[in-house]
């Protein structure tokens, strides 16, 4: 079956079956692989992306459900780690095993999106459905209001 969606700006189409998960497609058929496979269940936020700027868990999202829709994945974010919020994961160290970092960083970006300022509950709030086996959350706040932070700045 064809299904056309747009990945990170791109218009795409692939052949994949409407009831593959989006992760699987967006790894295998198209080659994107900083998303993560974590659970399989919705349950750690490994596989985080944007649909339409909301932030799904693409292991266990079907294709068809992004038929003709906007999906944007870590590498959405840019290329060359320009983003503020990769420089402020950098900054603040946040990445021990690195596993879970392309999910946090989606979480995040759909929060900015939507909260240029958000609060330490806002964060907690919007993040807590990613799971960190390394237990950076501490760093992952630090990291999401130095980024918010210079996205306000360059906006100014």
């Amino acid at each position: 079956m064809s299904t056309r969606l747009k990945i990170n700006g791109r218009a795409v189409e692939v052949q994949a079956e409407s009831d593959t998960p989006l992760l699987w497609v967006i790894r295998d058929e198209i080659g994107l692989t900083g998303t993560k496979f974590g659970c399989g269940a919705k349950l750690c936020g490994a596989c985080t992306v944007l649909l339409d700027g909301e932030p799904i868990r693409s292991c266990s999202t079907p294709l068809s459900r992004c038929a003709d829709r906007s999906v944007a994945t870590v590498e959405g974010l840019s290329r060359n780690n320009s983003h503020p919020l990769q420089k402020a994961w950098i900054r603040h160290d946040v990445p021990q095993c690195g596993y879970c970092q392309s999910g946090q960083l989606m979480s995040a970006a759909a929060l900015l999106a939507r909260n240029k300022n958000p609060s330490d509950g806002e964060i907690d709030e919007a993040m807590k459905g990613n799971v960190c086996r390394c237990g950076t959350y501490v760093r992952v706040r630090a990291a999401i209001k130095t980024a918010a932070a210079d996205m306000r700045g360059r906006k100014a």
